[in-house]
């Protein structure tokens, strides 16, 4: 019982911590061209 008065409030942080990371990313627009990320590695752009 005293190991759930420890682990309950880290499991609550570190999932506060990923929701904050997961609304950073669509806020800064990590996913706003998701098609043209899918196209771009099926071409071949080697301009060396």
């Amino acid at each position: 019982m005293n190991g759930l008065l420890i682990l309950v409030p880290i499991a609550l942080f570190l999932g506060g911590l990923g929701l904050a990371a997961f609304i950073w990313s669509l806020k800064s627009g990590q996913y706003e061209d998701l098609e043209g990320a899918a196209e771009r590695i099926l071409f071949d752009e080697d301009e060396g």
